[in-house]
């Protein structure tokens, strides 16, 4: 049997956001890119027996289950896909390694460090057996990121001095939002900075190589309490003035910090779902002795690079249009100039991990990388509450192995 004949079966739990980005991404990788493994979307769970049913026909998934266990544990799967509340990941991640699955998991990776150490350690045991993990940050797979990690490699940009990040929604603006799962922190962790936070603080560590090491933060409620949802069970409740039954927020709704990177710069991030005006506002700078370089999601095909070592009448911020063939990720895509879009980043993703998972090599990042993005929202969430700078915590040395 060829390489090309390999049949990767992919298992994914969860069927709402991302298991929809997930699930597109299955249903193309293989029509796009030539890899060494084909992938078959065989199994897909969820607890509501009639919508998980609806999601496997409508997403493309041969058959569907309300027991993510018997996913985890059945030997027609080879991937387990993760694509659940914070407060599931652990508990199925462990279950599906023990079980010999290859595991890819979305971000954050846990709701806690404990959790998210307990995973890591889980996937280092498991890499002996020769099974592969991967958190599933999939901003890294933006071609425009990609390049510019590498304009950052390459020393274009020289000493890096001061990185800039911000990630800004406004979903939650209105007082009268319900109080859905992402905004209770048994089951999602924390608010903006675990949801949109985790992205900036992985991007910005990616594109520079360089780890945040301390910080200083501040974080903010500003709606405390908000109306249940229809059907809502388990939860504390009292009523307004009006009668609407209510529920507290237990999360943040924006978190702001300065941090130092371990090779000198200083850096400043921004994550709330209160800005008003702002849909899916992600933007990045950063800036060097030589040049800078930003990237902005709602120009998702383009870089802005100011070059400092050319002449001076020469100087000023070019626009680079990333779609071109030797461009990273478009050599299978459209001819040159023909942008792409968010959802392209799902499918670059899971052609990475398919490709490590077929060749025996280690996707990133793995679960020790995405521990170190949890180690630096423990330390925001610690400052934030003890109002004091906050050294991140350094991850088991046995892990980053």
């Amino acid at each position: 049997m060829s390489t090309h004949d390999r049949l990767l079966r992919v298992g994914m739990v969860g069927y709402a956001f991302m298991g929809a980005a997930h699930s597109q991404a299955w249903r193309t990788v293989n029509r796009v890119y030539d890899l060494p493994a084909r992938v078959r979307m065989a199994l897909i769970s969820g607890r509501d027996g009639a919508k998980v049913a609806e999601a496997a026909d409508r997403l493309g998934w041969e058959g569907h289950t309300t027991d993510w266990r018997r996913l985890v544990e059945s030997d027609e799967i080879d991937v387990v896909d993760i694509c659940t509340p914070g407060d599931s990941h652990c508990e199925i991640a462990i279950a599906a390694l023990a079980a010999g699955k290859h595991v890819l998991c979305e971000k954050p990776l846990a709701n806690t460090v404990a959790e998210a150490r307990e995973m890591a350690a889980a996937a280092a045991r498991a890499r002996t057996a020769g099974v592969r993990t991967m958190c599933g940050f999939n901003y890294r797979r933006v071609p425009a990121v990609t390049m510019m990690r590498q304009l950052v490699a390459d020393g274009r940009l020289g000493e890096i001095r001061h990185v800039r990040a911000v990630y800004l929604q406004d979903w939650i603006v209105d007082p009268q939002f319900p109080l859905v799962w992402r905004l209770q922190k048994d089951k999602a962790g924390s608010g903006a900075l675990g949801d949109i936070g985790a992205h900036i603080i992985d991007l910005t560590q990616f594109v520079t190589g360089q780890l945040i090491t301390g910080v200083s933060a501040a974080t903010e409620t500003f709606v405390k309490e908000r109306p249940l949802p229809a059907g809502s069970s388990g939860l504390a409740a009292q009523a307004d003035g009006h009668g609407q039954a209510m529920g507290e927020v237990t999360v943040d709704d924006a978190a702001v910090f300065v941090a130092r990177l371990d090779g000198g710069a200083l850096a400043t991030y921004e994550a709330s779902r209160f800005a008003t005006g702002r849909k899916n506002a992600l933007r990045v700078e950063i800036n060097g002795s030589l040049g800078s370089v930003v990237f902005d999601l709602e120009r998702l095909n383009e870089l802005e690079f100011y070059d400092a070592t050319r002449p001076s009448a020469e100087q000023g911020f070019t626009r680079i249009l990333v779609t071109e063939p030797e461009h990273p990720y478009l050599s299978a895509w459209w001819p040159p100039g023909h942008i792409i879009g968010y959802e392209h980043s799902f499918t670059h993703q899971m052609r990475d991990f398919v490709e490590a998972v077929a060749t025996g090599t280690d996707p990133a990042p793995s679960f020790a990388d995405a521990l170190q993005v949890q180690l630096v929202l423990d330390a925001v969430a610690r400052s934030a509450e003890l109002a004091t700078w906050t050294e991140v915590e350094p991850a088991l040395a046995e892990l980053a192995a």
